[in-house]
């Protein structure tokens, strides 16, 4: 078992006595998974977290999808409760200090945004649907940080109820991150539905598995790895009824995963089946997990593998961590995509800092006073031209497909189809399509984002060395007035040109720009 470094209180605690005065130094990370919601409430200090609370619900959110990916009635009240409760345990912390995050079942969710509308209000936060394989760097990051291991190389592996997680890394790096779809829900819905149990029905659900497994195997092989771990509800539930059976001493191994098929097999039915070591409410989806771990062992050859009580939520405290100092994972993926794309990047920094700048003189007035809307100005700022390496032609279509598309740590999906909004509308005629797509909550102010944006770009246009000289730049409603110093539109008449081809533009979308 990986050794923890946390002080972890066991004992049930009312949430009046143990969140009263929580401070700065406290996090909370809430894990929306596909089978289980999770939070977790703790405290950083001296370069470690001690856990103050933690809940869990089984929600079993991807069993309430149908054939089309549409969430039932009965499962969205379930959930909506459980993050009700949630939130209760949240209003002492710093909004600043939370980050919810959703992984597979909401991903593949039809109507999401309906959903994650009642689901922020329940929580009274918002919510982040990430990525696969940023779900796997968080997993990873906090496996890595909370565990002793050290700088050896290891596989971490993460079945949940939706997907898979499979990553490679050495120390506290990833090398090498997978996200399969494939997952214990699923698997357990799609081969065992009934509750009936065989051989036969066994065989067919670890073919699935490694049918979905199979076309990642030969990247990680390459890697290698000394040791093998393994986290998640899953993980933890095998590893308990082997101890328990007497087939193993700890964590998991290739003898124990036999018994256990076997042991299930000859219940014949999921509601004669008595596991030790796993309760009830895991019975229904302990088939298909058991599936994928069995085909896990026999597609990387692995023999045995340690358990760890860290996963996801953790690795998002450690990232949460990293937001407030300096070392903000977004940050770097931003530096390595504009390295990459071989952005002209003193350029870039001159238009984010005019960018900033008008920001700050209007965001009390267009009430965009968040750190979301202010990183996500500053970021497209700094990758709008990274679609010139493609063609200049459409070059802010093709900046946008890419910052939509990539593979970008540290971002959420919703952060990343904000940048790509903006990036997109940085020019010509504004894609209000574009903006009206995003969840309710984003439109108007992405939309007042965008048009700061376009204008620190038109007054950048030239790529003179010296900042454009705004004297005052002001907002009321759907006025905006920008006025320079004397004599200097005079002076750069191609940008007073673009300035009257914006107050064009910026009419067809109901805002009346002003400059002189």
């Amino acid at each position: 078992m990986v050794e923890q470094v946390i002080a972890d209180l066991s004992a049930p605690v009312g949430p009046e006595s143990i969140h009263e005065g929580l401070g700065a130094d406290c996090y909370a990370a809430v894990d929306l998974g596909s089978n289980s919601f999770h939070l977790v409430i703790s405290r950083y200090q001296h370069g470690e977290f001690t856990v103050l609370d933690r809940q869990k619900e089984v929600v079993r959110l991807a069993a309430g999808l149908n054939e089309d990916n549409h969430l039932s009635e009965e499962v969205a009240a379930r959930a909506l409760d459980c993050l009700s409760r949630f939130g209760q345990l949240l209003r002492n912390l710093p909004d600043g200090n939370i980050r919810a995050v959703g992984t597979n079942a909401l991903r593949r969710l039809q109507g999401k945004n309906h959903f994650l509308e009642r689901a922020e209000k329940a929580l009274g936060h918002s919510i982040e649907i990430i990525a696969g394989r940023e779900e796997a760097r968080l997993i990873y990051l906090g496996v890595s940080k909370w565990s002793t291991g050290g700088d050896e190389s290891r596989l971490v592996i993460d079945i949940g109820g939706g997907s898979t997680e499979i990553i490679a890394g050495k120390g506290d790096t990833p090398k090498c991150r997978e996200s399969l779809e494939v997952g214990c829900v699923v698997l357990s819905k799609q081969f065992f539905a009934d509750g009936k149990l065989s051989r036969k029905r066994f065989k067919k659900a670890v073919l699935a598995a490694e049918l979905a497994i199979q076309p990642v195997v030969s990247q990680f092989r390459l890697e290698g790895w000394a040791d093998v771990i393994g986290c998640s509800g899953t993980m933890k539930s095998m590893a308990q009824a082997m101890v328990a059976g007497g087939w193993s001493r700890d964590g998991i191994n290739r003898e124990g995963l036999a018994h256990l098929r076997d042991h299930a097999i000859n219940a014949e039915h999921l509601n004669d089946l008595v596991v030790p070591g796993v309760s009830r409410e895991r019975l229904p989806v302990f088939a298909g997990g058991l599936s994928i771990l069995i085909a896990l062992f026999e597609l990387f050859d692995i023999r045995e593998m340690s358990v760890s009580d860290i996963a996801l939520r953790e690795g998002v405290l450690y990232d949460l961590v990293g937001r407030s100092s300096a070392e903000d994972i977004r940050d770097v993926t931003v530096s390595a995509m504009l390295a990459k794309w071989s952005a002209d990047q003193d350029h870039c920094n001159k238009v984010r800092d005019t960018a900033l700048s008008l920001y700050h003189q209007v965001s009390a007035a267009w009430d965009i006073q968040d750190h979301l809307f202010e990183d996500s100005l500053s970021w497209a700022a700094q990758l709008h031209e990274i679609g010139l390496q493609i063609s200049h032609d459409g070059y802010h279509a093709h900046g946008a497909y890419l910052v939509a598309n990539a593979d970008m740590a540290g971002f959420a999906r919703r952060d990343q189809l904000l940048l790509s909004a903006l990036i997109v509308g940085h020019r010509r005629k504004f894609p209000l399509g574009k903006f009206e797509s995003l969840p309710s909550t984003l439109v108007t102010p992405a939309k007042r984002i965008a048009i700061i944006l376009r204008l620190a770009v038109l007054l950048h246009r030239g790529r003179a060395s010296e900042q454009p000289l705004v004297k005052h730049f002001s907002a009321e409603g759907q006025q905006l007035a920008i006025r320079f110093e004397a004599g200097w539109l005079e002076s750069n008449p191609l940008t007073e040109a673009d300035l009257n081809q914006e107050q064009a533009w910026l009419k067809n979308i109901g805002i009346k720009l002003a400059f002189s």
